[in-house]
């Protein structure tokens, strides 16, 4: 059975991090009705403005935290996470456009609740997923392209025995384990490093988890990795 397993050289630089899951088997994410992920997009984009009422957009704490935790390894130059990302786009104007169901659920808790989301094809891992410190040999070929981008040695990744999965921890995601209309078995995440938010954290989880099963079926699981609680079985 495949796990997932945060690894020591991780909780050395964030012994306070929190790493929910959501995992889900079984589900239909083939597309039904655009309207309703776009509806869900647009109604998350006018909750994410509660995140942009700074002058600076880079102070205000949602941000800051993850700008400051960036800066305790190694990354690529311009490499941001990935809720900065979503949050500059509604700042600049920009509407998040729709993916696919899973990857819309999962883009609209991160909006509304400022904190990073992602997903992986549970069916496309070679092995044991981890979280863990890049060697720097770690093939990876990010989602957009055909050119291989390994990460640097030092950098927080998530990788399996095929190569690395997301680079810069939350940054970029490799093509090889992209969520698509065909997934049935995915893996979710929503990251913590702002301990005075672990409340949000939870809520975000179950909601996330919620509106999975409400709207693409299958099972859903939660659970929390942190440093008292390392890995997890992913199925089974």
């Amino acid at each position: 059975m495949p796990k997932f397993i945060v690894e020591n050289d991780f909780w050395t630089l964030f012994p306070h991090a929190k790493i929910g899951t959501v995992i889900c088997e079984g589900i239909d994410n083939a597309v039904r009705d655009v309207a309703f992920y776009e509806q869900l997009l647009r109604e998350a984009e006018k909750e994410a403005r509660t995140f942009l009422d700074q002058e600076e957009f880079s102070s205000h704490p949602v941000i800051r935290v993850w700008r400051e935790a960036f800066q305790k390894f190694k990354t690529k130059k311009g490499a941001r996470c990935s809720i900065e990302a979503l949050l500059k786009r509604v700042k600049n104007g920009h509407s998040i456009g729709t993916i696919n169901p899973l990857v819309d659920i999962y883009n609209s808790i991160s909006l509304r609740y400022g904190l990073p989301c992602g997903g992986e094809d549970i069916d496309t891992f070679a092995g044991d997923l981890r979280l863990t410190l890049a060697n720097g040999s770690e093939p990876f070929v990010p989602l957009g392209s055909d050119e291989n981008a390994p990460p640097y040695a030092g950098e927080v990744v998530y990788k399996d025995e095929a190569g690395a999965v997301c680079r810069c921890w939350n940054w970029r995601e490799a093509q090889r384990t992209m969520l698509t209309e065909k997934t049935k078995n995915a893996f979710l995440c929503i990251e913590l490093v702002d301990e005075t938010r672990t409340d949000v954290f939870h809520r975000a989880l179950n909601e996330l988890a919620d509106s999975v099963s409400r709207n693409l079926g299958g099972a859903v699981k939660v659970e929390v990795l942190d440093i008292q609680h390392k890995e997890m079985t992913i199925l089974g």
